[in-house]
């Protein structure tokens, strides 16, 4: 089994896993990082969601957030991470993972540990150059975070048996095939449309203002005339990558790293081992695991008459489908790669030594080792750059923390410049003039100033007023960065005089959208008593995927249109524009449909149906979890319905 489970092993898609992405970002869960108390958000089967761990949970998805728009160089949405609704959305996810936990610990849920070191030797980003997981970085990388291998192996098992539970549900929705086929016709039918336009530029001839409205309208609208408030900064930054391209290695300690680490650049320990299984299920009775352990027994005193029958038992007996077959062979394999009670006593016993009966998750286990090759070091020519890399970096982490602490000691206790920690740390002192105080303005011009904690510590009272340094800012893991400003700009209203002629086309364009609106209507209105139907353009066909127009929002109108009768005619506003009317003569629906597009379809809505199926399952879960939720939702809190929120 061990065999098999090793080579054919089920990649499925694990919701909610903690990986270690490229931050280090982990996701707390409950045993494994305690926060205090405060006050519960949430309560899950009598078990409370604090407000610590909401806001971390919180903070840890806008840093995924950001990395993602990072990666995609897409602009970061610095207002959603601040919204109400995007704290919701956490908060919920909070208490989903809570049940799923709840519910896995309830039914006895479990994963076999193999399954699971598999699972992280997987860990995307420290995959090393032979292919195999980078143990130091891995430990680095959960050491800056608290935590160690055991935890995080105890939280991605929890996690992994999450999915256990949910993924029958998830995968096995499968939609009617009327209901499908309905789908396809409606999406693939076509229908030829000509059009009738009402340009309201024609109508603005027609159009007169009077200062009075001029004035009403710019005072509607103050905000679209109002210079934001903004500053010229100046901007220190401590980076990892800036300290470690100042660190230079001797050869000397270089040699000196390689001696005292000289294990992990070997080639490691590999010990060929065969072993008899005696399976014992899960939820096996305590009958059946004597049974079990009687028969094992059995077995061993025969191997230890004649131990030259190992292979000829094994093949008669053992309930491994990998290896059986094989008399019991499992190959090659090094500490580590096998769950830890066999890893433990296959690296205790001596060429040709029996084991005892080993018990694991999956039964009782005899065991041999046939052969072993012994750890091999590596030279250090061999490993050199990797020596370099590993010696660089954990220099690096040590001057960082040291030069992190002289960085955020003087730019407190010598407020009124950033040359001083500039000039003793030998960093750059960055200008940005007219920085943004809004976080959506600010992204289009930095994006590391975009970021709202930095925002927010520059348009202070302390250092607007003040004058004074920002304190340093973590801005991400390992990124410090302090600031103060040069001029400070208010929030200005824009006078009447410098934008009357703005104001007065956005007013002529407002009324002569009316117009021109107005005269189209009219115009649909006798089209549709049967007048006959002048000037429109020359026909074209279009469908939901083949849109062949100005955008998707002047495709709904002609879709959406009765077709009963044809010709039909529709009318459609076209903000700033005009007015169209479409006349729909003709529908028809494709002989030869794309078969590629339909079973694209058809997946698709087969996985919106499994996830409606899995959102029903966890509001039952929910339900009897006697889920709490302690604070007020973004509809509450603009005190909405739950009819108004429903709309």
């Amino acid at each position: 089994m061990l065999e098999f489970i090793r080579n054919h092993k089920r990649l499925t898609q694990i919701i909610l896993l903690v990986f270690i992405i490229p931050s280090f970002i982990f996701v707390g869960v409950e045993g494994f990082k305690r926060f205090g108390d405060g006050d519960a958000v949430a309560k899950v089967a009598g078990k409370s969601i604090t407000q610590q761990e909401w806001d971390n949970a919180q903070r840890e998805q806008a840093e995924r957030l950001r990395q993602r728009a990072a990666a995609s160089g897409q602009p970061f949405d610095n207002k959603w991470i601040e919204s109400s609704e995007f704290k919701w959305n956490v908060l919920q996810n909070l208490i989903v993972k809570r049940v799923l936990l709840e519910t896995v610990n309830k039914e006895n849920l479990s994963v076999p540990e193999q399954i699971v070191l598999q699972r992280i030797r997987e860990i995307p980003g420290l995959i090393g150059p032979d292919g195999k997981l980078d143990e130091a970085r891995y430990k680095e990388a959960l050491a800056a975070q608290g935590l160690n291998p055991d935890m995080h192996f105890a939280m991605v098992r929890q996690d992994m048996a999450i999915q256990q539970l949910a993924a029958p549900i998830e995968y096995s929705a499968i939609e009617p095939t009327a209901v499908t086929q309905r789908v396809f016709n409606l999406f693939e039918q076509e229908r030829e449309v000509q059009h009738l336009f009402f340009n309201n530029a024609a109508y603005r001839s027609k159009v007169s203002v009077t200062d009075e409205e001029l004035n009403a309208f710019y005072k509607a609208h103050e905000a679209q005339f109002t210079i934001p408030e903004h500053a010229d900064v100046e901007v220190i930054v401590l980076d990892m990558p800036s300290v470690a391209k100042n660190i230079k290695i001797s050869d000397a300690d270089l040699q000196s790293y390689y001696s005292q680490n000289k294990d992990r650049f070997s080639i490691p320990e590999e010990r060929r081992a065969q072993h008899i299984l005696i399976a014992v299920n899960k939820n096996a009775t305590e009958a059946e695991k004597s049974e079990a352990k009687k028969k094992a027994e059995g077995i061993l005193a025969e191997l230890k008459a004649n131990p030259a029958r190992f292979a000829e038992l094994a093949k008669a007996n053992s309930q491994d489908p990998g290896s059986a077959q094989n008399g019991g062979d499992l190959g090659f394999f090094t500490r580590g790669k096998m769950v830890k009670p066999f890893n433990d006593a296959v690296f205790g016993m001596k060429k040709g030594d029996i084991s005892d009966l080993v018990q694991t998750d999956f039964g009782y286990h005899i065991i041999t080792v046939s052969d072993i090759k012994p750890a091999v070091a590596k030279p250090l020519a061999q490993v050199r750059d990797r020596v370099l890399q590993e010696l660089t970096r954990e220099q690096a982490n040590r001057k960082f923390a040291e030069m992190s602490e002289t960085f955020s000691n003087m730019v407190y206790e010598k407020p009124d410049s950033l040359k001083p920690v500039a000039d003793a740390l030998k960093l750059t002192i960055h200008s940005f003039p007219n920085l943004a105080r809004d976080p959506a303005i600010a992204a289009k011009q930095n994006q590391l100033l975009a970021n709202p904690k930095i925002l927010q510590a520059i348009f202070t009272d302390d250092v607007v007023k003040g004058k004074h340094n920002t304190e340093a800012i973590e801005a991400a893991p390992q990124v410090l960065v302090a600031a103060r400003i040069a001029k400070h700009y208010p929030a200005t209203l824009t006078p009447f005089d410098k934008v009357k002629q703005v104001i007065t086309a956005e007013v002529i364009n407002e009324k002569a959208q009316k117009l021109a609106k107005a005269a189209g209507e009219a115009e649909l209105a006798k089209l549709k008593e049967g007048s006959n139907a002048n000037g429109f353009s020359s026909s074209i066909m279009v469908s939901r995927h083949k849109i062949a127009m100005a955008n998707r929002a002047e495709l709904a109108p002609v879709m959406k249109a009765d077709v009963s009768k044809l010709p039909a005619y529709v009318g459609a506003d076209v903000p700033g524009m005009g007015y169209v009317i479409y006349r729909i003569t003709k529908v028809v629906t494709p002989s030869n449909p794309d078969k590629n597009l339909r079973e694209a379809m058809s997946k698709q809505m087969a996985n919106v149906a499994s996830q409606q199926d899995l959102n029903a399952y966890l509001n039952y879960l929910k339900k009897e979890a006697k889920v709490e939720i302690l604070v007020k939702s973004p509809a509450e809190e603009k005190g909405e319905t739950a009819t108004e929120a429903a709309k």
